[in-house]
């Protein structure tokens, strides 16, 4: 009886799970301490109105033999479909419905990818990221062995430094499958236009894919691309992930989709059908409740109601930014994105500022560090708490800026 080896290399612990032991321990200690939550990005708002509804209704459907509803037929229902394709022209992006595959969460299918992709690809990944794009793919055996610097020998790293404003830059060597992130997680910063054309020019050009996560789009609030299919040659190199997740509060109920387009091909392949088999065999799809709840998001009213909790959350991410700047901070995002990057201060790093702000704010964020080795001396907060609590966060760190 052996294990799969690969699960061996990751770290002992999720990120996640690392902040919370400590957090834990820290309130175990200090049972009065008044906490404030910045780190995870997890919604606090409910659910759009129009969901509410929706799903109300689509409970008394499946309690009624005539209206009731079992297993999905080609991997969802298609009323949901339809809502997606109509959302995507509204961007002047045509989508066909066989390309739209629903799902449980983004962050499941940028790590599922990876099932229909050979072991002996070469992925590249931003430094900072998401951690699941890295450990993913150290699960499907595509990272080699651990460098003491923190990287995977078998990656290629996409260093994001202030000098660029965290955008990632072309590599230059070999590179198969590339994670993009924008709005970006960490860092809270979005690419435009030109960017991406040239992301999209060179993946055409090299017979890449470019993995693109679009699960933040809805907070985009200047003139920057919402999907990567809105750029010219998209649909032969990328494939694109949302989730209604941030966008409409659905972290506690599920659901997201990824866009497949016919035309793409790896290896002589069909990726559409690739994927597609892998979706038909692993996932038995969406539950209608849910569904039905997700659809709502694209009427009038559940559109209206998004962008109303959208605006809270980017209100406290520009609390966030403009208390840290006044405080002397070098900050990042939170104009297009809930999430403020952060320059620790003093030289501090990481995991010291963690403590810090823990321990003599009573604040939880996350490291920099744990979203890849060029994010170390960083800091990300987030704007999903309630605006009350993030006020008083800011008020803590600039009433005692002087004790850093």
């Amino acid at each position: 009886m052996t294990v799969n080896q690969n699960f061996r290399k990751l770290q002992s612990s999720y990120l996640f799970a690392t902040i919370g032991k400590k957090v834990r321990e820290y309130q175990a200690a200090n049972p009065g301490a008044d906490i404030i939550r910045l780190g995870i990005g997890d919604v606090t708002r409910p659910l759009p109105a129009a969901s509410i509804a929706a799903m109300h209704a689509a409970v008394d459907d499946m309690s009624r033999a005539e209206t009731f509803v079992g297993y999905p037929t080609d991997y969802g229902l298609h009323f949901l479909e339809d809502a997606i394709q109509a959302d995507y022209a509204l961007r002047g992006v045509r989508i066909e419905l066989d390309e739209i595959f629903l799902s449980d969460g983004a962050k499941s299918d940028t790590g599922n990818i990876g099932d229909i992709f050979g072991a002996d690809n070469i992925v590249a990944v931003c430094d900072p990221i998401y951690p699941v794009y890295v450990d993913t793919n150290v699960m499907g055996g595509r990272a080699g062995e651990l460098l003491p610097d923190g990287r995977w020998n078998r990656f290629v790293y996409l260093t994001c430094g202030e000098e660029t404003e965290f955008a990632p830059a072309l590599p230059d060597s070999r590179a198969d499958l590339v994670y993009l992130c924008s709005p970006n997680n960490p860092t809270g910063t979005a690419m435009n236009r030109t960017q991406l054309q040239t992301w999209v020019d060179w993946a055409n050009e090299q017979g890449s894919i470019l993995l693109y996560d679009g699960a933040y789009e809805a907070f985009i609030t200047e003139d920057l691309p919402r999907s990567i299919y809105e750029i010219p040659g998209a649909r032969t190199c990328a494939i694109e992930f949302r989730s209604f997740s941030k966008t409409a509060g659905f972290t506690g109920v599920r659901a997201a989709y990824t866009v497949v387009p016919q035309e793409l091909r790896a290896d002589g392949a069909q990726v559409n059908a690739l994927w597609s088999r892998r979706q038909a065999t692993k996932f038995n799809g969406v539950s209608y409740i849910t569904q039905k709840g997700a659809e709502a998001t694209f009427t009038p009213a559940g559109r209206a109601q998004v962008r109303e909790t959208i605006a809270y959350y980017l209100h406290n991410a520009g609390t966030i930014r403009r208390g840290l700047e006044a405080a002397g901070f070098r900050v990042w995002g939170g104009v297009n994105s809930p999430y403020i990057w952060l320059k620790a201060p003093h030289g501090l790093s990481s995991w010291a500022f963690f403590e810090l702000l823990l321990h003599e704010f009573q604040i939880v964020g996350t490291p920099g560090a744990g979203f890849g080795p060029a994010g170390e001396g960083y800091f990300r907060l987030t704007g999903f708490g309630t605006a009350e609590r993030t006020a008083e966060a800011v008020d803590r760190i600039r009433r005692r800026y002087g004790e850093l």
